[in-house]
């Protein structure tokens, strides 16, 4: 029997014929696919402006210094996500401020946010964690209290949440920058490592572009500290094809979403993921809450399907950290998911009869 994994590139002839073409037009870097890359995904987002970039953790520590963040500075951030949303903080030698999640949807906890605003708090990085659009009054705060809002949004391409004001906004558009990761894993790709930094304020339109390219001007003039993070233009012409089908991709995976959710509506052992309301989840992971997540691992591996514990040890736990002041604190809901989620594949490129197999290892389960 085939083994089902947790993740599966999506790759067909009108990606490679784009590849292929750019490389044979021997424009590799710094041409126009790039532009039209950062273009369009600007155009999808609701962005002011885009620029595609090296990774996502690049664009992490490119937004952080966008945004003048650096010594003397605190940046609150969950510690319940991938390591690089911490780390960027360290790395422009501010200080990091970790803080717990919502029990529900994983996000940022909105309250303990600001509990954690001192006069040194100068933004939040807030994560979309597996898809979840974070809570919108995310927003209001880092408003009220002149705090940049950086979305991490590596996770959520093609999410998009209600806010208060009745509108709504796509990931990329929820913050003031946004910094997206186009790993092979991830809801969209370049055909290796990738990201995209956004931006929804005119302050930083054009440095979003500069930061990328050693954070020149367009007159070549050096203006601040910048690197080398630019893509490839191979990576560009990959990512605009993938961009035309990620809509259809996504509803891909709310509709596999929606087969598992209904498929554990009743079971004994095992609890579907909550949405938010007013949220339209992209599916980066389905995870499951369980109080048997090793056993259901072990279920799911003898039925020759992937699934993964993510974040078993918090960042703010991790040897990294050993001399942070807030290392090895107590973070309660933080702390429990770490110990209780599994994620399970949710992948658009899931064919129905493996979809139908991982309901029936569902549905299964049994830890006694």
């Amino acid at each position: 029997m085939e083994r089902i994994p947790t993740g599966r590139p999506s790759w067909n002839n009108a990606m490679r014929q784009a590849a292929v073409e750019t490389l044979d037009s021997k424009r590799w870097v710094k041409g126009p696919k790039v532009a039209a890359f950062g273009a369009a995904f600007a155009n999808h987002s609701g962005a002011l402006n885009a620029h595609p970039c090296q990774n996502g953790s690049s664009s992490l520590w490119a937004a952080l210094r966008i945004a003048g963040i650096g010594p003397g500075d605190e940046v609150i951030v969950p510690s319940y996500t991938f390591i690089s949303t911490a780390t960027c903080i360290e790395l422009v030698g501010a200080t990091t401020v970790f803080v717990d999640v919502e029990p529900d949807y994983y996000c940022l906890d909105v309250q303990a946010v600001r509990n954690a605003i001192t006069p040194s708090t100068k933004a939040v990085i807030g994560v979309h964690l597996f898809g979840q659009p974070y809570n919108p009054e995310l927003i209001e705060v880092c408003g009220e209290n002149d705090l940049v809002l950086i979305e991490d949004a590596a996770q959520a391409h093609g999410a998009a949440q209600d806010m208060v004001d009745g509108t709504s906004r796509v990931a990329g558009s929820m913050g003031d920058i946004g910094c997206f990761s186009f790993f092979p894993s991830k809801n969209m790709a370049v055909g290796g490592e990738g990201g995209m930094l956004t931006t929804t304020k005119a302050a930083y339109a054009e440095k979003i572009s500069g930061i990328t390219n050693h954070g020149r001007s367009p007159n070549l003039e050096a203006m601040e500290l910048g690197s080398n993070l630019r893509m490839s233009e191979v990576s560009a012409a990959i990512g605009l094809v993938q961009l035309e089908h990620l809509d259809g991709w996504v509803q891909r995976r709310n509709a596999i979403a929606a087969r598992y959710t209904e498929a554990l509506a009743d079971h004994l052992h095992l609890s579907p993921p909550s949405v938010r309301p007013g949220a339209y989840h992209a599916w980066h992971q389905y995870c499951i809450q369980t109080d048997h997540a090793s056993a259901f691992v072990e279920h799911m591996d003898r039925n020759h399907i992937d699934a993964r514990r993510y974040y078993t040890t918090p960042i703010h736990c991790q040897q990294v950290f050993q001399n942070h002041s807030q290392y090895q604190i107590t973070l309660p809901v933080t702390d429990h998911l770490g110990q209780t989620l599994v994620a399970i594949p949710v992948m658009h490129e899931l064919h129905d009869e493996e979809i139908e197999r991982i309901v029936k290892a569902l549905i299964t389960f049994n830890p006694s």
